[in-house]
């Protein structure tokens, strides 16, 4: 008994491809343009988001310029929209990470 678990232990380890075999394919061409998707759409969605909030702080300041007595509570708003203007990439590189890590997608 024991001399057949070790054989079975270094069949396992002399042949490791054997125990691989079963993965199969992983979509073929799914997976360099899963790469080349991620990669530019956290390219636009980091460069609009910039512009986007070159935007809201550009207009902050100049509604801070024209009410200088109203400034915290436009310096709070502007704060929050900045948050939600960045979730937008953040989600954005959420997307992109799912389609870089996911794995065993076979469409044929």
């Amino acid at each position: 008994m024991r001399r057949s678990l070790i054989l079975v232990g270094v069949a396992v380890l002399a042949f490791p491809t054997a125990a691989l075999a079963a993965e199969g394919g992983t979509g073929g061409w799914i997976a360099p343009f899963a790469v080349i998707a991620a990669g530019i759409g956290m390219a636009i969605a980091a460069g609009l988001c910039g512009l986007g909030q070159g935007r809201a702080v550009a207009s902050a300041v100049d509604a801070m310029a024209r009410q200088p007595g109203a400034a915290a509570r436009i310096q709070t708003a502007m704060i929050i929209g900045l948050a939600l203007i960045e979730s937008l990439a953040i989600y954005t590189l959420v997307i992109a990470l799912i389609l870089l890590f996911v794995k065993g997608i076979n469409f044929a």
